[in-house]
């Protein structure tokens, strides 16, 4: 019926030997992982791009530096709204680009 995978991950660490702690963390750090993926794919449609080697890297830096000024904003709107404003409205790409501290 269905597929059983099992993966292993090491992690380095300076907390105290806590089961409970450690795995605590371990889930903060992948729901902040998937929580980002997940914001990046809905406001820059991430998944869909099409690049190869140094280029899909690339778009990611820049959509995640893109994303961080976005955020920065205190715009009542989506960030896919804030994007599309960003292209459309010269004046609000510039105050996002001078966005200290992002």
């Amino acid at each position: 019926e269905g597929e059983f995978s099992t993966e292993v991950r090491y992690y380095i660490s300076s907390l105290p030997l806590d089961a409970k702690l450690i795995a605590e963390s371990v889930r903060t750090h992948w729901s902040i992982e998937n929580n980002l993926h997940w914001q990046l794919d809905v406001t820059f449609r991430e998944d869909n791009t099409r690049k190869t080697n140094n280029a899909a890297q690339n778009v990611s830096v820049m959509c995640k530096m893109a994303l961080s000024l976005l955020k920065k904003d205190t715009k009542k709107a989506s960030m896919v709204a804030k994007r599309k404003i960003a292209g459309w409205d010269e004046e609000y790409l510039a105050r996002l680009l001078k966005t200290e501290n992002f």
